[in-house]
């Protein structure tokens, strides 16, 4: 299998979905709520049909499970998109978001990409073959001490019905790190990890299409990632730690304490 390829279809899938976001970024959006705090505008199907267009020219046998539109069993080898990762973000003209495209086999991540439309920023990522920044290699970070390392969560759509689980991990990281940054894209968050912007990034309740790619490229960037309970970790698992490696340890001692149910 030509990995490469499905980075490049990634990629290119990606540039689409992310042109188009920010060029509809200062616009008027139609906002919608799938939850009490979970938004959905006009933007997030028609980017995913975007993303779509490329996924089918380039590989058209493959099926595609993605947030808005597309739907198809976990099983072989398929698609997993997020078109548009932050829509909280993005309904307020905050320009942290992104897109997420993966090539999966089951549970396995195989190859992926991240865009961050506003900086222009790619990342992308092929199992064996290394982690890029637009192009260039990537590499996680090598702090070694909790007390100097800055970490990034992300806090769940349930946090009103059940704030404790979370603020408890957050409290306990909080007196124990240099910094903690909380901006709302989880796949920016790993991508950051896997370049070696944050040490550390821990979050319950995530879906598969928002920790995909992003867990390729930590992996392939030279860190770690596992559940709270520090074993393997999969997309379909409802609880991430990913680190640099050499502070997973001591984020275990703390995320083991706070599994969700």
């Amino acid at each position: 299998m030509d990995l490469g390829f499905f980075r490049r279809v990634a990629e290119e899938a990606a540039l689409r979905a992310g042109a188009f976001l920010q060029q509809q970024l200062s616009r008027p959006h139609h906002i919608q709520h799938k939850g009490k705090i979970d938004l959905v505008t006009e933007a997030d199907p028609q980017a995913e049909r975007l993303i779509l267009e490329v996924l089918r020219e380039k590989t058209p046998n493959l099926p595609v499970l993605g947030e808005e539109v597309a739907r198809t069993e976990p099983r072989g080898l398929y698609w997993l998109v997020d078109p548009l990762d932050g829509t909280t973000n993005y309904a307020h003209g905050f320009p942290w978001f992104g897109v997420s495209v993966a090539l999966m086999k089951d549970e396995e991540v195989l190859a992926g990409a991240i865009y961050h439309p506003p900086l222009q920023e790619l990342f992308s990522a092929a199992r064996g073959q290394g982690a890029t920044l637009n192009g260039n290699p990537i590499r996680v970070s090598s702090t070694e001490i909790p007390e100097e390392a800055l970490l990034a969560t992300g806090f769940p759509y349930n946090i009103h019905e059940e704030p404790e689980q979370v603020l408890g991990a957050f409290r306990e990281f909080l007196v124990r790190v240099q910094g903690i940054r909380r901006a709302g894209a989880a796949s920016l968050d790993l991508a950051y990890v896997a370049c070696g912007r944050f040490d550390g990034f821990w979050e319950p309740l995530l879906k598969p299409w928002d920790t995909a790619a992003g867990v390729l490229l930590v992996e392939e960037a030279g860190g770690k990632v596992t559940n709270y309970r520090g074993e393997p970790y999969s997309p379909f698992q409802k609880h991430v730690v990913a680190s640099n490696g050499r502070i997973h340890s001591f984020m275990l001692q703390i995320t083991s304490g706070y599994v969700p149910r």
